[in-house]
């Protein structure tokens, strides 16, 4: 049976052998797309989840005692129907969960307004899923707050290449990279985060490309990089900046293509050329002399070659994330790279993240990135709104809010003040321990529907096993009929027909042609996809690519550098073996095996001075008990930290800072204290 992968945003086909309603083995689909014939740990073994999955729907002990006497008497006499299902929780059957819900929502409808009630998520389920969350938000509750997990990770792509180029996504399909002459990689841990990606550079490598790694600690791509760059935290946008002005000044652009397709480049030129943003200032930061004279080999290699810029959380998970992705954009530009069929790819997380966002599940954008009739909330605000008592309600579906988003603390807080919580989910998480009503639905792996992954291309996930759990869908439909909605969909394939009206870059995608192959958008509607986008034109209004120039604005260690002093700074990142929450991947012997829990990275110059076991400090909060280990990877006073367990609280020592333009969270660095514990 042929599938596509439930975890990241690779989105690799896979070929799955079942016996008696279980998988027995997933392997690589070896004519894959986009998995190019191979697939990681994660792919392979990651499916045990299955086992211990969420199989009833819930509703909490709270719930019932804060509401009884508010019920109707219909409800009322139904409540025998519940069955204990632990110290929290009742069993419910599912109309039951459906018509508790459906009565709350109308109370607090009724009691406030609908501004009063948020809908988070959408990332990690089916475009059809995601598109009618975003309706049943706009359309049945009447509310504008709808936003997914793109907040927390590829938000500033999005931005900032709109601003540039019109559309943000990915330019390129993946096997581009097998034709580019030059990978430029930023703030990517491609081996761990995106393996199938990172096969394809290495092959390309072998097969003579340039490979340009950047980060702020030794990653395993950089094994084969012809040049490795460390940078400090938080400085990308400096590298960037600094390496157009090199570029600019050497008179390494393509003058032709910059004349003919983009406008406001002067302007950019003159305000490039007076600012400090330069090769030269890496010069003054004690340890980075170096970057001077990589800057002037990458400029060099990226003007005269056909250059893929690829990106991930690393860049976007700033204060200034949008300016550096339309920086990484500026390159792009000005190498001319778009002509020759490369350009940018944001490697995005999700298995749906830039579905998600194609469908319109984004306070500001509806679906197919129209401007809607009102500006929702971003879910930094609606947390804001919680604790202030302004929002009373959030229906949740397949985002890990208190594991996952920065603040832990106040978020909790946040929470606690809520009125009512439903979540739709797979696995037992954070989420649906904080829940009034859970609704257990259908995994990936056991429904029909759209994925799209980082590429842009379109997969028809499959039902690889039966479940008689309802798809999330089914559930927002069911909600929606007894709210006043007369949307009655029999199957996804009706939903997608549906969303593809308002989705225009869908529209030649049907159900039957992505059974035969996979699709990039936008898909015309004689079934011709668009692998490759802006060779000839860019999807702003005016058809060219528009220059933005944003100046480096001095912080964090390059602060202290500059001023010879010594703090601790954590970074954080995944860990091949386990995925985001790990809620389904530490299911999974093989994985767990690989890696059981978050460990710290610390230079091993601080051995003497630092325990085995130490817990990690911020203003915001602190960590739990971490295990350290002690390596060359990452510099001195610096520290790396996967976040995948949440009794590690790694989430709790961020704040509030956050990009300024999406509020997507500061995750790659905060200043930390080092409290040693001994055994």
């Amino acid at each position: 049976m042929i599938s596509v992968c439930t975890y990241c945003g690779v989105g690799c086909e896979i070929d799955v052998k079942t016996d008696n309603e279980k998988i027995e083995k997933i392997s690589p689909l070896k004519e894959g797309k986009s998995s190019g014939g191979e697939l990681c740990i994660k792919g392979r073994y990651g499916y045990e989840f299955l086992n211990n999955r969420l199989q009833n729907h819930l509703v909490s002990y709270k719930f019932i005692e804060k509401n009884k006497d508010k019920l109707p008497f219909g409800l009322l006499v139904r409540l025998a129907n519940l069955t204990e299902y632990d110290e929290n929780f009742y069993s419910a059957p599912y109309t039951l969960a459906i018509d508790l819900c459906a009565w709350k929502i109308k109370e607090i409808l009724n009691e406030y307004n609908p501004n009063f009630i948020a809908c988070i998520g959408g990332a990690r389920t089916s475009v059809e899923s995601a598109w009618l969350f975003q309706r049943f938000a706009r359309e049945v509750l009447n509310t504008p707050n709808i936003d997914n997990c793109a907040r927390i990770c590829h938000s500033p792509s999005l931005s900032g290449l709109k601003m540039s180029i019109g559309e943000g996504a990915s330019s390129v399909e993946f096997d581009e990279i097998y034709n580019a002459e030059v990978i430029f990689v930023i703030g990517s841990n491609t081996t761990q985060a995106h393996p199938m990606v990172a096969s394809r550079i290495i092959k390309a490598k072998r097969r003579g490309a340039k490979v340009i790694v950047v980060d702020v600690r030794e990653i395993p791509l950089m094994k084969f990089a012809d040049i490795s760059v460390i940078l400090p935290f938080e400085s990308n946008l400096l590298f960037l900046n600094a390496i157009a002005k090199e570029m600019i000044e050497k008179d390494l652009i393509d003058k032709e293509f910059i004349k003919n397709r983009c406008v406001k480049f002067e302007e950019y030129k003159e305000n490039i050329l007076k600012h400090d943003d330069s090769k030269e200032f890496f010069e003054k930061l004690k340890g980075f002399e170096n970057v001077k004279a990589q800057i002037e080999r990458i400029a060099k290699l990226i003007s005269s070659k056909r250059t893929i810029f690829a990106w991930g959380l690393g860049v976007t998970e700033h204060i200034d994330a949008t300016e550096a992705v339309n920086a990484i954009s500026n390159l792009a530009m000005l190498s001319g790279n778009f002509k020759k069929g490369a350009g940018v790819l944001p490697l995005r997380g999700q298995n749906n993240v830039q579905g998600a966002c194609d469908v319109g599940c984004l306070p500001y954008y509806g679906p197919d990135y129209q401007i809607p009739k009102t500006i929702g909330l971003m879910t930094p605000d609606v947390i804001d709104k919680m604790k202030e008592g302004e929002i009373k309600a959030l229906i949740n579906m397949g985002e890990d809010i208190l594991h996952v988003h920065p603040n832990l603390n106040k978020t909790k807080q946040a929470f606690k003040k809520l009125e009512f919580l439903a979540v739709l989910e797979v696995m037992q998480n954070e989420m649906t321990k904080n829940a009034d009503i859970v609704f257990a639905v259908k995994s990936a792996y056991e429904k029909e529907g759209v994925y799209v992954n980082a590429e842009r291309r379109l997969h028809l996930s499959t039902p690889l096993i039966k479940s008689d759990l309802p798809d999330d869908w089914e559930v927002l439909k069911d909600l929606g009929l007894r709210l006043g909605d007369n949307k009655e969909y029999k199957t996804s394939e009706e939903v997608f027909n549906d969303l593809k009206k308002e989705v225009k870059r869908f529209q030649g995608a049907t159900y039957a042609k992505l059974k035969q192959k996979p699709l990039c958008w936008p898909i015309l509607t004689n079934g011709k996809d668009s692998p490759i986008l802006h060779l000839n034109a860019f999807s702003t209004s005016d058809g060219k690519g528009h220059f933005h120039y944003h100046p480096y604005h001095i912080r964090g260690e390059v602060a202290d550098l500059l001023q010879n002093r010594r703090k601790w700074y954590l970074n954080t990142g995944r860990e091949l073996a386990q995925y985001n929450n790990a809620a389904q991947t530490k299911t999974s012997e093989k994985l767990i095996k690989k890696y059981e829990d978050d460990i710290l990275l610390i230079n091993s110059i601080h051995q003497n001075e630092i325990s085995d076991y130490v817990i990690l400090k911020s203003k915001h909060g602190q960590s739990g008990k971490l295990n350290v280990k002690f390596t060359s990877s990452v510099r001195p006073y610096t520290l790396f930290v996967t976040f995948h367990f949440a009794k590690n609280r790694i989430n709790a020592l961020f704040g509030d800072a956050h990009d300024h333009k999406v509020k997507t969270a500061r995750f790659k660095s905060v200043e930390v204290e080092i409290i040693n514990l001994h055994n």
